[in-house]
């Protein structure tokens, strides 16, 4: 929801903002014109709306790193409005949105059409520049351009740049505006072929299989490139417990290196997929459960840096198919938050906002506001406790592909309010 022009009044909730003086404590909260204008322990005022709920807590609003929005070209799957619906219904007061549109995000002129687009939608969504020409990994696209009118930060998206010589100039070429680089981890020249996780399961189900050794060779390689360049690196959608491996040990080698991992990563593995339910059909694909219990506690631990939410929202026919020819993905920023929350149990409500909130801020060096009197109010409001079922009927993206539907989470997202 937007607060401004409105009085909101936040009752008996949490702080979860370890950068506030008022974290962990049990407070109100008065939000005046999208400002926090007063924060008591207790008190009472006029407001237009009351948010009173059991176990309530207020954390910095929620930013996704990694989602595609689809718009323009690609409208059937989702448009921007569609998924900024989608993404406040998530927790999101902010979405960073993949170039692989149609036309692709390369310029200037596509940068400062979805910014300008989206500015009434509720949310934040700010457009990730893509590395090269139509995203082809051929030729770098307009970098500076595109930086200067808005785009965070910069990928080809779903299509990882192979290119060596490529991804070097472009590491070095974002160096000269403190920009980042994000890549998914995918080797495709030894994985193009595959269709899951290659193991044991792939046989049995007599499916084509993509090796792990496709994302640690990618993510060996752009380190090496990092280190040559010292510019930033973002790794995304991180699926085995090697790769939280090496991650980890170029993070103690003083790299600028982060990375992210989605919902789905934490929640289920190849042995899943012997439904060939093609809502599991994801890239890079589900792993053993060794791997998965890896990124879990590299969450805990602090290698993982934040979630991303890898949001590729398809139309029926690219999904209820033969698994062979099923499109990757699954639509995923409503359950985001629950999926995560409750498949690493026991995680504190501090760390969910880093996660979700303060983490992907600071690697993209976007503008959160403390939670404290004075600030503008951007912050979402959550609860950590009870059973709470994620029916298709709560997708508000105009996709429904997504997995979780069904499932019951210990965690819910009960508002958001946005204001920049």
């Amino acid at each position: 929801m937007q607060a401004t022009g409105m009085k909101v009044l936040i009752k008996k909730a949490t702080i979860a903002d370890p950068r506030s003086i008022w974290n962990g404590q049990r407070i109100d909260m008065l939000i005046s014109d999208g400002i926090i204008s007063k924060i008591a322990p207790e008190m009472e005022a006029e407001a237009d709306k009351t948010i009173d709920q059991n176990d309530l807590y207020v954390s910095p609003g929620f930013t996704d790193i990694f989602s595609h929005f689809c718009d323009p070209g690609l409208e059937h799957k989702e448009t921007l409005e569609s998924g900024a619906t989608a993404a406040r219904a998530g927790g999101y007061t902010r979405v960073m949105v993949l170039p692989n549109t149609k036309p692709a995000v390369h310029n200037k002129s596509q940068v400062e059409y979805i910014r300008q687009k989206s500015l009434k939608t509720g949310v934040e969504i700010l457009p990730i520049g893509a590395i090269t020409q139509h995203c082809e990994g051929k030729d770098l696209a307009e970098m500076q351009d595109m930086h200067q009118s808005g785009a965070v930060a910069f990928s080809d998206g779903i299509h990882p740049v192979q290119n060596s010589q490529v991804l070097l100039k472009a590491l070095q070429y974002v160096k000269s505006f403190g920009g980042t680089i994000i890549q998914v981890p995918d080797e495709q020249n030894l994985s193009r072929t595959g269709l899951m996780n290659e193991g044991v399961v792939s046989t049995q189900l007599g499916l084509p299989g993509k090796p792990v050794l496709a994302e640690t060779l990618m993510i060996a390689r752009d380190i090496e490139l990092l280190r040559y360049t010292g510019s930033r690196l973002h790794i995304t959608g991180i699926s085995s417990a090697a790769s939280v491996e090496l991650i980890k040990r170029a993070k103690n080698d003083g790299l600028n290196i982060t990375c992210s991992v989605s919902p789905y990563h934490l929640w289920y593995t190849d042995e899943d997929l012997t439904g060939y339910d093609t809502n599991l059909k994801v890239n890079p694909p589900l792993r053993l459960a060794a791997d998965r219990e890896a990124l879990r506690q590299a969450i805990l631990d602090g290698t993982i840096d934040c979630i991303a939410s890898h949001h590729l929202p398809h139309e029926w026919d690219s999904k209820v198919c033969e698994f062979e020819y099923a499109k990757y993905g699954m639509e995923g920023l409503e359950s985001c938050f629950g999926a995560v929350s409750t498949a690493l149990k026991g995680i504190s409500a501090d760390r969910l906002s880093e996660i979700f909130s303060i983490n992907p801020a600071k690697i993209f060096n976007l503008n959160l506001p403390v939670i404290e009197e004075g600030n503008h109010a951007n912050i979402t409001l959550f609860g950590l406790t009870g059973d709470h079922l994620f029916d298709i009927s709560n997708i508000k993206s105009l996709s429904k592909n997504n997995i979780f539907s069904g499932k019951t989470f210990s965690a819910v997202i009960f508002d958001t309010i946005c204001n920049q």
